[in-house]
């Protein structure tokens, strides 16, 4: 794995704009939890900014072994096959969270009108 590679050039510049930290301050051997703090709801955002930025699809038993950045960095870069050029693209910035949204309930079936019935012997006007 090769940190200075532009993959973890983007990895760390990505973290570091989320800790709002210098990205020369994250190391590959910093713990995800521990060293940098995040949490599992940060570590999801996270992971979700790389897979959008990489084209790819991390599937959930592989997140388990993604611990520390340089985890994180070499991952991508096996699943890639080799560290992309200086030229790629920079990581998208954080989309804000919509606001959950109640589904409207779906409207009422009108119950059928049924004919009256009248009483045999009943006047009628």
């Amino acid at each position: 794995m090769a940190f200075d590679s532009d993959i973890g050039t983007q990895i760390r510049t990505a973290l570091a704009q989320y800790l709002r930290r210098e990205p020369s301050a994250i190391r590959p051997s910093d713990s995800l939890r521990d060293d940098l703090g995040l949490d599992s709801l940060a570590m999801i955002e996270l992971l979700f900014r790389i897979e959008e930025t990489f084209d790819l699809e991390i599937p959930n038993e592989d997140l388990l072994k993604l611990n520390m950045v340089g985890d994180v960095t070499g991952y991508i870069e096996g699943r890639l096959g080799a560290p992309r050029p200086a030229a790629a693209a920079p990581m998208p910035a954080p989309r804000p969270v919509p606001a959950a949204r109640s589904t409207p309930a779906a409207p009422a079936k009108k119950a059928a009108k049924r004919p009256v019935a009248r009483k045999s012997g009943s006047r009628r006007a």
